[in-house]
């Protein structure tokens, strides 16, 4: 029997730009979006290159903002829910955001992440016509979670599918946004190219505002070490690396071969 090709996971937390405003900067409403889309069209750039399909999880808000813009992702990427808006929350908001995304982008919406990988009843998400969902980071954050002992890969709870952003095996080493932005190049590879070869594949995720000019924000260094063109030509980097290793899909495309 042929061995099943690899599975490289790529994401995007298409958002209101409003990380500034964790550490008490106000961003102008106008900015916010503006920021988003800006790193969103490179981000586009760099993928169509590498030929990566990718899933993009958006809140409704952005995308009713730009109704076209998500319609024409969705035309090769998978469109999935990052709730109504970022910076608030209600129960209703996972129904909501997934029937409006649904009705913008032509696809039938059946992912989540919850913005920040908060934490989400299985039973709300299952309610609102969810299949899976990626809020869950199988690691330890100091001041953000403990999930050390939570499955590191994709497994069913409560009737949803639950796919993890990836760790490595044993120390749980993550590969979050940060990582890519923090840890030098070569650590990054290894540590993908482990998780691929264990995991059969991997879940890694970026936010568009990233890729912009972030040296006027009071940010944290670690937040704005890398930003704009010098991030985006390490993510091409990455790109060709990981496309060696196996063959970029989308979230929805994983689950359902379950």
């Amino acid at each position: 029997m042929a061995q099943q090709a690899k599975k490289i996971l790529f994401s995007v937390d298409l958002e209101e730009f409003d990380i500034p405003e964790e550490y008490r900067h106000t961003v102008p409403p106008e900015d916010k979006l503006k920021v988003s889309m800006e790193g969103m069209k490179k981000l586009e750039g760099l993928m169509g290159k590498h030929q990566v399909t990718a899933t993009i999880f958006t809140t409704a808000y952005w995308a009713t903002q730009f109704p076209d813009y998500i319609k024409q992702l969705a035309q090769k990427h998978e469109i999935a829910s990052h709730t109504f808006y970022h910076n608030r929350f209600k129960i209703e908001d996972l129904a909501t955001s997934r029937i409006t995304l649904s009705e913008l982008s032509g696809q039938q919406v059946v992912g989540l992440r919850m913005p920040r990988m908060q934490d989400i009843s299985r039973k709300d998400v299952n309610d609102a016509g969810y299949l899976y969902d990626s809020s869950l980071h199988p690691t330890w954050l100091p001041g953000r979670y403990n999930n050390m002992n939570k499955p590191r890969t994709l497994f069913q709870n409560e009737g949803i599918w639950e796919l993890p952003a990836s760790v490595t095996p044993v120390l749980r080493i993550p590969i979050f946004w940060l990582a890519f932005k923090n840890f030098p190049l070569w650590l990054y590879k290894a540590l993908c190219k482990r998780i691929i070869n264990h995991d059969g594949y991997i879940v890694f995720y970026v936010h568009p505002w990233e890729f912009t000019d972030l040296s006027a924000y009071p940010l944290p260094g670690m937040v704005k070490r890398i930003d704009n063109d010098a991030l985006l030509n390490r993510l091409d980097e990455l790109f060709s690396f990981l496309g060696r290793q196996g063959q970029f899909t989308t979230h929805r495309s994983l689950v359902h071969q379950q």
